[in-house]
């Protein structure tokens, strides 16, 4: 099994109100993704963190391998989803892939 995990900062321009609108966006979109993509095991979007957190939400995601994983990047639900309501919405991403 392969995680893929991501960490997101959104963009400071946006307000808090924006900020939650856009955290629960993205955690309908990606959640939403389970069962439609081949090899994704598990999917889950948190969104609220502790204040000692640095970063506004995170991915944790479990797909059966390494080529489950690349599907799921280039797959057209999960690219809609982080073309419409990730990517135009944060300034900062970090992923860790690793195998358990």
């Amino acid at each position: 099994m392969v995680k893929h995990v991501i960490l997101w900062t959104l963009k400071e321009e946006l307000t808090p109100e924006e900020k939650t609108a856009v955290k629960a966006d993205i955690k309908a979109g990606l959640e939403g993704l389970a069962g439609q993509i081949p090899g994704l095991l598990e999917i889950r979007v948190y969104t609220e963190g502790l204040p000692s957190s640095n970063a506004d939400l995170m991915l944790d995601s479990a797909f059966a391998d390494e080529a489950a994983l690349k599907g799921y990047a280039v797959h057209p639900a999960h690219v809609a989803v982080a073309d419409g309501k990730v990517r135009p919405y944060t300034a900062v991403r970090s992923c860790l892939d690793f195998e358990v």
